[in-house]
């Protein structure tokens, strides 16, 4: 019986994971006159490409034939416009499998096309395929519990909380419900509507809503403007000059650290409830001790584990400051670092939040017959 419920489930999360990428991976076809397309490069023209070095500019001609879809089997001419920006300027090779948008005339012919990128998703979908692959060969069930909230988180975050922000409607709100909804997705699917999830759940709202209050009032005092998070000027110049840009980067401090806050508090729930289980006599004052321990030695690396995940991000810009000498006085009071070390230690200051919240809250909910001493 057990055995044929764990086939059902599995079954189930592996639909849900592949219709989640099916979504995922769904062109944009808002537009009818404009539709991406997969192709090969079969000829390119350089002749009014220039080189400076590592820059390049002007415009590479490239002739594609369409690999799939309506227009499969047809060639076309797409341009591929250079801005002189490394990070975003690709220069194509015949054979090369890229992504391009085509713009279609009233009468469903193509009139022209423009380069995108090099098609990388393949190797992306296989990458995910073989993390799921040992989730379940190790987790097992849980593992399939752990990759049905992946998939759905990524659905809803894609879904509601970017068209949400889009829209105009108060970041910190969007934010928070949905950090309601994906920490109780991913904490009960993993838990069961159990004490246990439950204490996990709150005390990392707990640690977050201090985040996010702390961001909030630090952030209006160091007068960050959340113009700092990568390509938020590009979003401003696209027309969203009504977004409030700075309560979007308060409400990305909390999302970016609920993840570990997550961690955090399942861990000390998971680790009360075991000792509950093994020693049903202990007081609930010994028990919150218990979970206290606990936590002081998950903090320990969590709170780490911020900061090299923001380090890791920003190291060439690191790199930079050290190649000029520059000042700990100034990099501290740059605009982009500031708004960088603010995000990891208010992050990390809800996550010492959560340890103590979740350790308290479960003492409460496992031992209600006993007064908290």
């Amino acid at each position: 019986m057990q055995k044929k419920r764990t086939i059902i489930m599995l079954v189930i999360a592996l639909m849900v994971m592949g219709a989640g990428i099916f979504v995922l991976s769904m062109p944009d076809e808002s537009d009818p006159h404009n539709k991406e397309a997969v192709a090969e490069v079969e000829k390119t023209d350089d002749s009014s490409v220039e080189k400076s070095g590592l820059v390049l500019l002007g415009g590479q001609r490239v002739w594609v034939r369409i690999l799939r879809g309506s227009y499969k089997g047809q060639w076309v001419e797409a341009a591929n416009m250079l801005l002189g920006k490394i990070d975003m300027d690709t220069l194509y090779t015949p054979g090369d499998k890229i992504l391009v948008t085509l713009r279609i005339n009233e009468d469903g012919r193509i009139e022209g096309a423009k380069t995108l990128d090099r098609l990388r998703q393949g190797w992306i979908f296989a990458l995910f395929g073989l993390y799921a692959l040992l989730l379940l060969w190790f987790a097992r069930m849980t593992g399939v519990k752990a990759l049905f909230s992946f998939v759905v988180s990524l659905l809803l975050i894609w879904k509601v909380l970017v068209p949400g922000l889009l829209s105009g409607r108060s970041p910190l709100v969007c934010a928070f419900g949905m950090l309601i909804v994906l920490s109780a997705l991913i904490l009960f699917s993993v838990s069961g509507f159990t004490k246990k999830g439950l204490a996990a759940f709150l005390g990392t709202l707990a640690g977050m809503t201090l985040a996010g209050a702390l961001a909030s009032a630090v952030g209006n005092v160091m007068d960050l403007w959340g113009m700092t998070a990568p390509y938020a000027e590009t979003l401003l110049f696209s027309g969203f000059f009504g977004l409030d840009f700075r309560d979007i980067f308060y409400a990305a401090i909390a999302i970016g650290a609920s993840g570990a806050a997550m961690d955090i508090a399942m861990d000390v729930s998971a680790s009360m409830w075991e000792i509950l289980e093994k020693k049903p006599e202990i007081g609930r004052g010994e028990l919150v001790r218990s979970g206290f321990n606990v936590g002081r030695a998950v903090i320990g690396t969590m709170t780490t584990t911020l900061l090299l995940a923001y380090s890791g991000s920003f190291l060439t810009l690191l790199m930079l400051f050290y190649t000029k000498d520059t000042s700990l006085m100034r990099m501290l009071n740059l605009r982009i670092v500031a708004s960088e070390m603010m995000r990891t230690l208010v992050g990390s200051i809800g996550l010492v939040a959560v340890a103590p919240a979740t350790a308290w809250l479960a003492g409460r909910l496992f031992c209600k017959g006993e007064a908290y001493k």
